[in-house]
């Protein structure tokens, strides 16, 4: 499952229910998206049931049943409620899913993990990059934290290629706990939100 960053960061009392206070008040990143609901996971199983976005993340409910998904998604919403997660979907014309993205949150260490996919037919279209950047500026600027963490498998090199190109810092490897308690071996990175800022700055 979804860990913290190596790197352990302090907070106070008042930081962390600001950043509570924060994940639970999220809709959803950009006007195109919204928080997912339990109705959503008939639709949100048929999405994960493509290995061509699921393969490379580890922490989905697999197998892809709508009960399955459901459950996972109710997890996340009680998340929410705690000021810890932010599941959020986007949606073609037809109403399909065309992504997720979802966000996990360690308030009590200002910091924060993302995951995330979109559907087969918009990979590759160069936004994932794009999109990545709008998300980690959100979550340091809006949300509050002050470090975010994320990890790629080691055969995943579309995804390492888009986390270098956002300028976070190699640091090692870490196995990923899939739910079903095996281990998926995968990069690790890390940015802090000083990092973020002196990178915009720049350019």
């Amino acid at each position: 499952m979804s860990a913290p960053p190596k790197t352990v960061l302090t907070t106070t009392a008042e930081e962390e229910a600001a950043i509570r206070a924060a994940v639970r008040e999220a809709r959803g990143l950009e006007p195109s998206r919204r928080l997912a609901t339990l109705d959503d996971a008939a639709a949100l199983a048929e999405f994960f049931s493509d290995p061509r976005v699921s393969d490379p993340i580890y922490s989905l409910p697999r197998p892809f049943t709508a009960a399955n998904v459901r459950d996972w998604i109710a997890e996340r919403l009680a998340k929410h409620e705690r000021g810890e997660c932010i599941l959020s979907l986007a949606f073609d014309a037809d109403g399909r899913v065309g992504g997720y993205t979802e966000i996990d949150i360690w308030p009590d260490r200002a910091a924060g993990e993302i995951a995330g996919a979109v559907r087969a037919d918009r990979q590759n279209s160069g936004q994932g990059g794009v999109g990545m950047e709008r998300t980690i500026d959100w979550m340091f600027e809006v949300l509050g934290i002050r470090l975010m963490c994320l990890t790629a498998a080691l055969d995943n090199p579309r995804s390492q290629k888009i986390i270098d190109a956002a300028g976070f810092t190699r640091m090692g490897g870490r196995d990923g706990v899939r739910p079903d308690g095996t281990t998926r071996p995968s990069v690790y990175w890390e940015m802090t939100r000083e990092q973020w800022r002196a990178r915009r700055t720049a350019g």
